[in-house]
C-alpha cells in the first residue's frame, strides 16, 4: 500500500482507541512495529501499520492470543481482503448465535440482579432437553469447550449452593447501587467489583475482554438496563464507567507484568 499518512503513538491509540502502552507491548513483541523511529526517537506508524492493527484487533475479538495473531499476520500467503470477509462471515454467524440464546440469557441475567417480577417459569421459558442441547452444542462451537465445561460446574452445584450463588449476585449489585455516592473508582466500589468478578466465576472464568463487554451491555442493552435501573436510574451508567475503570486497572497490571518478563 502506498504510504498516505503518518501516525505518532498517540494519534494512533485515539484513532484505534487502543492505550499508548498497548500499542508499546505491541512493539516490544514484534507484534506492531512502528514503520519509522523519528530523531527524536518517536515511533511512527503508516496506514500499512493502520490496517495491522484492525486485523489484530479483529482476531483479539475472536479470543485469539497474541502470538497465534502473529503468526496469522506474518504468514506469506496472509491476505486482507479475504481476512476481512472471514471475519464478517464470523461475526454474522456470531450474531444469529447471540439472537438465539438473548431472551434466555436475558432472563437468567434478570433473576441474577433479584428482579422480583420475573417467576421461574419465565427465567427458563424456551429451555427444553432438545433446545438446551442445541444451545451448548452452538455455544460450544463459538467459544470454546469451556462452555460445556461451565454447564457442568453449574449442574454440579446443590439446589442450595445455586439459590446461594443468585442470591449472592443480588446482594452485589443492590450493594454497588448504596455505595454509588462513594464515585464508580472509589475504593468501596473497586473492591464490590472484586466481588462481582469472583461472583461470575461461580460459572466461568471471565477474560478481561469479557468483563469490559458485561460493562458495556449493562448500559447499552435496552434489558440489561431497564433491570439495572429497576434498582437505581442511575445505576446502568455507573456501572459501565465503574467496571470500565476495573477493567483499565486489570490490564493494566497484565501489562506491567508481561513488559517485567520481557526485561528479565
Amino acid at each position: 500500500m502506498k504510504e498516505s499518512g503518518q501516525y505518532t503513538v498517540k494519534q494512533l491509540s485515539d484513532l484505534a482507541g487502543v492505550s499508548v502502552r498497548t500499542l508499546h507491548y505491541y512493539d516490544e513483541i514484534g507484534l506492531l512495529k512502528p514503520s519509522g523511529v523519528g530523531q527524536n526517537t518517536y515511533r511512527y506508524y503508516n496506514d500499512d501499520s493502520l490496517f495491522r492493527l484492525q486485523q489484530i484487533l479483529f482476531y483479539r475479538e475472536m479470543g485469539l492470543e497474541l502470538a497465534q495473531i502473529k503468526e496469522i499476520l506474518d504468514a506469506e500467503n496472509f491476505d486482507r481482503v479475504s481476512a476481512l470477509q472471514l471475519h464478517r462471515q464470523r461475526l454474522q454467524e456470531k450474531i444469529e448465535r447471540l439472537n438465539t440464546l438473548i431472551q434466555t440469557v436475558d432472563a437468567t441475567i434478570m433473576h441474577l440482579v433479584g428482579e422480583v417480577n420475573m417467576t421461574k417459569k419465565k427465567i427458563f421459558e424456551g429451555f427444553s432437553e432438545e433446545k438446551q442441547k442445541q444451545y451448548e452444542e452452538e455455544a460450544t462451537q463459538m467459544w470454546g469447550e469451556g462452555v460445556r465445561e461451565t454447564a457442568k460446574l453449574w449442574n454440579s452445584y446443590s439446589e442450595a449452593k445455586k439459590q446461594a450463588i443468585l442470591a449472592e449476585g443480588g446482594a452485589i449489585y443492590s450493594d454497588i447501587a448504596a455505595n454509588m455516592d462513594k464515585g464508580p473508582e472509589s475504593e468501596e466500589i473497586q473492591t464490590l467489583l472484586i466481588r462481582w468478578h469472583d461472583h461470575l466465576r461461580n460459572f466461568y472464568e471471565p477474560s478481561i475482554e469479557t468483563l469490559g463487554g458485561l460493562g458495556e451491555m449493562y448500559h447499552d442493552h435496552p434489558d440489561f438496563n431497564a433491570t439495572f435501573t429497576a434498582i437505581h436510574p442511575a445505576l446502568p451508567g455507573f456501572l459501565k464507567t465503574a467496571i470500565a475503570h476495573y477493567v483499565d486497572m486489570l490490564e493494566t497490571r497484565w501489562l506491567e507484568r508481561e513488559l517485567g518478563i520481557l526485561e528479565e
